[in-house]
């Protein structure tokens, strides 16, 4: 006789992809918030590091917006 818990389930599949595509998103959203925050503290870093050597450097213009015709 044929064991019946090792049969094909597709509903136990169509779950299992489920959980997998959610569990998969889950962890693309923390490894970008992860890489946003490494971003920030490292521009946050260079900023502070160029304002204690170079005090007097005034910072860059902003570049003119153009108009659209």
């Amino acid at each position: 006789m044929a064991n019946p818990w090792l049969k094909k389930n597709p509903w136990l599949s169509l779950w299992l992809s489920g959980a997998n595509t959610m569990a998969s998103h889950a962890r693309a959203q923390a490894a970008a918030e992860t890489r946003r925050t490494i971003d920030q503290g490292m521009k946050d870093s260079i900023d502070f590091w160029t304002k204690v050597w170079f005090p007097n450097v005034a910072p860059p213009a902003a570049p003119k917006r153009r108009r659209r015709r």
